[in-house]
Order: C-alpha cells, then structure tokens, then sequence
C-alpha cells in the first residue's frame, strides 16, 4: 500500500474510536475500568467520558506528531526511501491503540476475559513488524535505534539495525509463548524487548569501535 492509503486507514479507525465513544457513551457505567495489572486483574478506574475519549485523542495526538517527524528531519532525503514501512507502522500504532480501546469498552460492557491473553498478540505484532522497519530504516535523527555511534557512522547504523531487527522480530514470536502461560505473560512480552532494546545499544557501540580500530 502507498503513504495515503496508510493514512486514511489510520484516520478512519482513529474517526471510528470518535464514533464508538459517542454512540456508547449511554451504556457506560460512571466509573469505567482502565488498567489491568500483570495478572489480567483490574486495579485502575475512569470516569466515563475520560476512559472513553482519552484513546482516540491519545491516538489523534500520536497520528499527527508521526505524520510531521519526517518532515523535520534534517535527513528526510533518508527517511523516503523506507517511507512505505514508516506509514505502516503509523497505521499499526493507531491499529493497537484502536485494539486496546475495544477490548476495554468490552469489559466494562459486562464480557470477561483474559485481558493478558488478549493483548499478547498485540504486542507479538507490534514487535515483529517494529523488526521490520528497524530493517529497513536509513540513517535518519528520529525513527530507529539513535545512539551517538549508529547517528555518527552509517555502517554501525546499518549493522546495527539489521541485528535490532531481527531481534524484535525473535522478541515478538517469543512474547506470543505468553497465551499458554498467561501467569508470566507480562515477562515474556516486556523481558525479550528490553533484554534487545539494551543489547543492541552496546552493540552498536561495539560496532563503532571495531570499525575505527
């Protein structure tokens, strides 16, 4: 798909999470649960118009910062040539936030399930498809692993994110081990991302040394 049609899907599931919240405004309690701990239980509340409109705004806000990174940074020449997959990743933020959205309407509709279980495939596709662009992305100030040795050398970025992303990917098929054991799903899903997020920093410093040496 091209740039635009990423965009309009994104405006159309963030005008669709509008629409929701106005029509089902009504069939709301007052107070809305809006934050589950790691074991799937609830252990935060809103009041009704916040939990139902804090989202889409959320998602309205997110849109348009994403939409006017590229056109701030001083190598958007860069940023182009991946441009495809830096919109599909637009859409797929907007596409999980939309997600969270419904399934927490869902639960304070009356139907229970395991919120945990729910969100795992989520966060195994948001991280899978993280690894795709961290693949693809050029050198660039705002998308991708930014540390002093990847922004100041395009080899150790390119080195760099080859690794990163194929360690987000590896970390989203792990994060999926989470729907059979819901008990430690919230580790399996956040410890693989951040073992990667730090690894790949010293990896790129790692890379910088041995490339000036």
């Amino acid at each position: 798909m091209n740039k635009k049609i990423y965009l309009i899907l994104s405006l159309l599931l963030i005008l669709a999470s509008f629409l929701i919240g106005y029509f089902i405004y009504p069939q709301m309690p007052e107070r809305m649960a809006s934050h589950w701990n790691g074991l799937g239980q609830v252990d935060g509340y809103m009041s009704r118009a916040w939990a139902l409109y804090m989202m889409p705004v959320l998602a309205l806000i997110m849109f348009i910062l994403m939409l006017f990174i590229p056109k701030l940074d001083p190598l958007k020449k860069n940023v182009k040539k991946f441009q495809e997959y830096y919109y599909g990743f637009i859409l797929g933020m907007i596409a999980f936030l939309f997600y969270i959205y419904l399934l927490t309407i869902f639960w304070n509709l009356g139907m229970r399930f395991s919120m945990i279980r729910s969100l795992v495939p989520a966060f195994a596709i948001l991280f899978y498809y993280c690894g795709i662009l961290l693949e693809k992305a050029k050198q660039n100030w705002f998308i991708g692993i930014k540390t002093a040795w990847t922004l100041s050398n395009e080899e150790v970025w390119n080195k760099t994110h080859k690794l990163g992303g194929k360690l987000f990917k590896l970390a989203g098929v792990i994060s999926l081990i989470g729907l059979f054991f819901e008990k430690v799903a919230i580790w399996l899903v956040t410890g693989p991302i951040l073992l990667a997020s730090i690894f790949i920093v010293f990896y790129s410093y790692w890379v910088y040394k041995k490339i000036k040496k």
